[in-house]
C-alpha cells in the first residue's frame, strides 16, 4: 500500500470500526462490544503487523482530534437544558463533584507515587476521572502527556462504567440524581452512555455532572499545579 493511502485507510478503519461496533452493541447490549473497548482492540489487530506507531496513526487521523474543539463548546447545551436542575440541587451537585474529583486526584498522584512513575506520567494520569475534551488540556497545563492522558481516560470510563453497573445493585442510590451522578463523576462519557441506559433522567444527571466536574477541574488547574 503507498503511503499516500495510510491516512485514508486508518480514517476508513476506525470510522467503519465504530460504525460496526455501534451496531453489534445495539444488536446484544454486551459491554465488551462498546466503541470504547472493540475500536481500539480492532485498530491494534490491524496496527502490529503492519508496524505502525500510534505517532504515525494519530498524524494520519489528525483530524479526529480537532473535533474535540467543537465538542468542548456542545457541552454547554446540556448546562442550558439542565439548568432548572442545576439551580435546584446546585449544592449537593457541587459537593459530590468535588469530592469525586479529590478522591480521583488523590488516589491517582497516590498510585503514581507508589509506583515511583516519573512527572511526566505522573501528571498524565492525574486527569484521568473527567472527559477527554478537558482532561487534555489540564494534562498539558500540568506538564503531562495529553496523548497518555487520552489512554488513561479512555480505560478509567470503561473500568468505571463496568463498576457503576455493580455499585447500583449494592448501594442504596434511589433517586435519579445520585445514580446518574455516581456514573457522571466517576466514569465520564463511558459513564454517560452507561447511564442512560439505566434512565433517561439518570443520563441527563451523568451529561451534566460530566460536564460541570470537567469545569471544576479546568478552574482548578492553577491550583493542582501548585499542590502537585
Amino acid at each position: 500500500m503507498k503511503l499516500e493511502w495510510m491516512p485514508l485507510f486508518w480514517l476508513a478503519l476506525t470510522l467503519g470500526a465504530y460504525g460496526l461496533s455501534r451496531w453489534l452493541y445495539r444488536r446484544t447490549g454486551r459491554y465488551l462490544l462498546s466503541p470504547l473497548i472493540l475500536v481500539p482492540a480492532l485498530l491494534l489487530a490491524v496496527a502490529v503487523p503492519l508496524n505502525t506507531a500510534y505517532a504515525e496513526y494519530a498524524t494520519d487521523t489528525h483530524w479526529l482530534m480537532l473535533v474535540l474543539g467543537p465538542v468542548t463548546v456542545a457541552f454547554a447545551i446540556p448546562i442550558w437544558q439542565q439548568r432548572q436542575l442545576l439551580m435546584r440541587h446546585w449544592s449537593a451537585l457541587f459537593l459530590g463533584m468535588l469530592a469525586g474529583s479529590a478522591a480521583s486526584i488523590g488516589t491517582s498522584f497516590g498510585l503514581a507515587r507508589a509506583l515511583a512513575l516519573d512527572s511526566a506520567v505522573t501528571m498524565s494520569l492525574v486527569p484521568r476521572s473527567i472527559t477527554t475534551p478537558f482532561a487534555m488540556p489540564l494534562a498539558h497545563d500540568l506538564g503531562g502527556v495529553p496523548e497518555l492522558t487520552a489512554v488513561f481516560v479512555m480505560f478509567t470510563g470503561v473500568f468505571g462504567a463496568m463498576l457503576g453497573g455493580v455499585l447500583l445493585k449494592w448501594l442504596p442510590l434511589r433517586s435519579a440524581l445520585a445514580r446518574g451522578a455516581l456514573f457522571g463523576v466517576g466514569a465520564h462519557g463511558a459513564g454517560v452512555s452507561r447511564a442512560h441506559e439505566v434512565g433517561g433522567e439518570e443520563g441527563s444527571v451523568a451529561g451534566l455532572v460530566m460536564v460541570l466536574t470537567g469545569l471544576l477541574n479546568l478552574f482548578a488547574a492553577p491550583l493542582l499545579a501548585l499542590l502537585l
